[in-house]
């Protein structure tokens, strides 16, 4: 059993229980004598059971309960703990998940219809102005009347929900849908009675935690859907949330505060805690939210990068949109780090995150004259001139991470303390230097991290800064006896430049699936207001007492539920569109110039440089603008069939992906896993090879005006030509498919590595339909 850290971008001590500079860390689980395992069955010998859930489940007890309970070899006769079966799984995946010793895992294995066992692992959670950000707005488009329709419903798998807050209540909404199984599970501080046209489901996960980690502490969780961390709370309301006029935090971000689709319905379910998320809970989540019936998932959670069919988050979400439900994942917290991208199945719509045109500043004055800019959630007076101090200087060992105990109360008094950032939460670090007698905190970014800033509800005066200031203010308290500094508080600012992707964003190119450009998209992530429990300090660490009803965040957790959200939107004026086609339409339709029309920058360079579809994928979703796309590029489950082929896996990996034992066509379409008719290109040349040619084909359905003309225009990566046969389309009807094919050559070989970047695109008279090349030497 294992536990990754730092998915989420603002987790404290008490939720991630240590942060290592938000890398991935591994701590074992396991058990002395028994493992949790996601087992992985044939679907059809599952199905010749019947489609009743109860035999099923009679039939996998009857099977685990066989396996033998002895040694192997009957020279120990030892007896050990029964198996014990957690959940069983029907619809998103088929099998269940368990409690094995290595014996009876290896005596099951000889079980007709075995696949595999998937280790069980610990993933980690990876808004009032961004609606308006994205061009929605009230009475118009997307956000009229006719296109609100409430029988859309989203699933949001996460830490819970606060059910009380005046963002999801029901005045107004209509019945609830009659096509709906789902229903609202008792626990506690949890009635049935908490649901209501708003919230139609609410369910809880926990078998997998409790058996891997530890036993839910009700002094500090909820055996309910109640949300005891603030995290599902956030994401549910940036989801699906009511407009709430006049939604601040401490007077910041004030306005009217919506969720991207606040006409939809929410299904809670509840598969993270304390220490995470197990992948057993979240699988068990996503099954039951197909059999429930929704439409759209939203998972801000996940692990570190794998191939897909030891993925389980990607065998499931598979399983969900072969019954037409739309999964939109975070890309993760991992970033700048290249190929950290998670969630990268094609399958899954992977959203990266990046700024809004809002901040909050904050301005730092040393004692010499220089001045920085920084960001925080404070609302107090400003500091005075007051000393400086960091490292050895504020401390012993570790003090300049300002970690528990690190400081001294003799250096740091009345001073302001300059913190690295890592190891500890940011919230916690101004805790520690108030603990300590300090009278502010300037927290810094490592060179690693870049010039994004984060602004956060600190205890104290308090403030964030990029690399290269920090580098510049440690210099300074070097070179200077009697460092001075000051910090001011300047409130919500409005006009910045943006969209810019945050430097934490997790990075292409995917290990798991090079051939597809990850992530898809990018979203609103940083400084995020959104719904939060009352009973939660907004800096998430049990010595602030404050009660808010709003918090800012930032993080893909909170981009994800963007998009889930503007799918959710999609869904209701287009029914009959596919998951593949939802996500077409946004990423085609995605833009890639900020609001001063200057390529969208990268917050990990401090000299702006651009971002690219490693960072962004297809670019910044315009939801106005795919709700009328023009041409998709749609996928259908052969399609994925067909790729799964293409990636040279052999029989029995590809068996785990489809949840049966299959066998790819000995001609099968696909000529490689390029030819999956995605609306990008990543083209992949051996920096070995002579041979620098590749030829994709896709096929594009028109959804605009039935006569109607597209004209294509390339424009081709750096030392690479583009070719494309055939340069018009003419379209005659509506729903009517064309093909096309892209000849890509590339001049001469790179180093191993290397990429460049550029773009297809079909051009009509109404419609802009516009895919990215990304060009990559391996």
């Amino acid at each position: 059993m294992i536990f990754f850290l730092c998915f989420a971008v603002k987790m404290n001590f008490r939720n991630c229980m240590f942060l290592l500079a938000c890398t991935a860390a591994v701590i074992s689980f396991a058990l002395p004598e028994q493992d949790i395992y996601v087992v992985h069955m044939d679907k059809t010998k599952v199905r010749s059971l019947g489609s009743n859930l109860g035999i099923s489940k009679r039939w996998y007890e009857d099977v685990i309960s066989s396996v033998t309970e002895f040694s192997a070899d009957g020279e120990d006769e030892q007896e050990e703990k029964p198996p014990q079966l957690l959940y069983v799984y029907e619809k998103a995946i088929a099998g269940f998940s368990a409690k094995l010793s290595k014996k009876q895992l290896e005596s099951l294995k000889r079980v007709d219809g075995f696949l595999t066992a998937v280790p069980d692992e610990m993933l980690n959670l990876h808004t009032t102005h961004s609606p308006q950000f994205l061009g929605l707005k009230s009475g118009r488009g997307l956000w009229s009347g006719p296109n609100l329709t409430s029988d859309v419903i989203v699933g949001v798998v996460d830490t819970g929900i606060w059910p009380e807050h005046v963002s999801f209540r029901d005045s107004g909404m209509p019945p609830v849908p009659s096509r709906w199984k789902g229903k609202c599970e008792a626990g506690t501080k949890f009635a049935p009675s908490n649901c209501n046209k708003k919230i139609i489901g609410a369910r809880i996960f926990s078998k997998g935690y409790e058996a891997a980690a530890e036993k839910i502490n009700e002094k500090e969780d909820y055996r309910s859907s109640r949300d005891s961390q603030g995290h599902g709370t956030h994401t549910a309301s940036t989801a699906a949330g009511n407009l709430v006029d006049g939604a601040n935090l401490f007077g910041l971000a004030k306005g009217l505060a919506g969720g991207m689709s606040f006409g939809s319905r929410i299904a809670v379910y509840k598969a993270c805690f304390m220490l995470g998320c197990s992948s057993s809970d979240v699988l068990a989540a996503i099954d039951q939210a197909v059999i429930d019936g929704v439409d759209v998932l939203s998972l801000s959670l996940g692990g570190l990068p794998k191939p897909f069919y030891v993925d389980n988050i990607a065998i499931a979400a598979f399983g969900a949109v072969q019954h037409g439900v739309f999964v939109s994942c975070s890309a993760g917290n991992s970033g700048p780090l290249n190929s950290s991208v998670g969630n990268a199945a094609p399958w899954i719509m992977t959203v990266a995150a990046s700024s809004l045109d809002r901040s909050f500043p904050t301005i730092v004055k040393l004692g010499d004259g220089h001045v920085f800019k920084g960001a925080s959630l404070y609302t107090g007076n400003p500091t005075k001139q007051l000393p400086l101090v960091y490292g050895r200087t504020a401390g012993g060992e570790g003090a300049q991470f300002c970690t528990n105990g690190t400081l001294s109360s003799r250096l740091v008094k009345g001073k302001i303390v300059v913190c690295d950032k890592g190891i500890n939460g940011r919230a916690e670090k101004g805790e520690q230097v108030k603990i300590a007698g300090g009278a502010g905190m300037i927290m810094v970014n490592r060179v690693e991290e870049g010039e994004q800033l984060y602004a956060d509800a600190h205890v104290l005066p308090a403030t964030s800064l990029g690399a290269s200031a920090g580098f510049a203010i440690k210099n300074y308290i070097n070179l200077t006896k009697t460092a001075t500094a000051s910090i001011k508080f300047e409130g919500t600012v409005y006009g910045n430049r943006a969209p810019i992707v945050a430097a934490f964003s997790s990075r292409g190119p995917s290990i798991a699936g090079p051939d597809i450009i990850k992530p898809d998209v990018t979203a609103p992530g940083v400084d995020i207001l959104a719904a939060w429990p009352p009973n939660i300090g907004p800096s998430m660490i049990k010595s602030d007492k404050r009660s808010v009803q709003f918090n800012i965040l930032s993080g893909t957790s909170m981009s994800c539920p963007h998009v889930s959200g503007l799918a959710a939107l999609l869904k209701s004026v287009h029914r009959d569109w596919s998951p593949a086609a939802i996500k077409s339409a946004l990423m085609t339709t995605a833009y890639t110039l900020d609001k001063e029309r200057t390529p969208i920058a990268d917050a990990a360079s401090a000299t702006s440089i651009s971002a690219s579809p490693f960072t962004f994928g297809s670019g910044h979703v315009d939801p106005e603008r795919a709700s009328d796309p023009g041409l998709i590029y749609d996928i259908s489950t052969e399609d994925y069939l067909h790729y799964i082929c293409s990636l040279n896996y052999n029989s029995s990996q590809i068996a785990l992906l489809l949840r049966e034992n299959y066998t790819c066509p000995a001609s099968h379409s696909f000529q490689s896993p390029g030819d999956l008719n995605y609306p990008s290109f990543a083209v992949l040349f051996d920096s070995k090879s002579q041979h620098l040619v590749q030829t994709f084909k896709r096929t594009v359905t028109n959804v605009g005006t039935p006569w109607s003309t597209y004209i294509v225009k390339v424009e081709a990566p750096y030392g690479v030509s583009v070719t494309v046969k055939p340069k018009i389309l003419k379209f005659q009807k509506k729903d009517q498919k064309l093909r096309y094919k892209v000849k890509i050559v590339a001049a001469g070989k790179r180093s191993p590595g290397d990429s460049t970047f550029g773009s297809l695109i079909w051009i009509s008279r109404t419609h802009i339909v516009k895919s990215p090349i990304a060009v990559t030497w391996q």
